[in-house]
């Protein structure tokens, strides 16, 4: 699986990029075929409170997911899109089984 991090407009500190590759490669465990897992961050203008960014694209064999979320920190973006995203895998899972 290959993960790619994209920070628009700033640099993602290493802590931020390490703590994305932990919580991404967790998506495994839900779903063998994963290809490639693409993250960008952007800070939204105006400043205010809940401003941090994180969209999360999964790509899988014939198919593709994605995922943006919105919070005060990027690591909640984070925590939240590989939730929303861990829910359409096992839907897409389940899908697939029933065939």
């Amino acid at each position: 699986m290959e993960i790619r991090i994209q920070s628009i407009h700033f640099d993602a500190s290493e802590q931020l990029q390490s703590f994305i590759q932990k919580k991404v490669t967790k998506l495994e465990r839900l779903y063998d075929d994963i290809k490639v897992v693409e993250v960008s961050l952007k800070v939204v203008k105006p400043e205010s409170v809940k401003n941090k960014e994180a969209g999360i694209k999964i790509i899988i064999p014939n198919n593709e997911f994605y995922a943006s979320k919105v919070n005060d920190t990027f690591e909640e973006s984070i925590d939240e899109g590989l939730d929303a995203l861990s829910k359409q895998l096992l839907k897409h899972k389940e899908k697939q089984q029933n065939k």
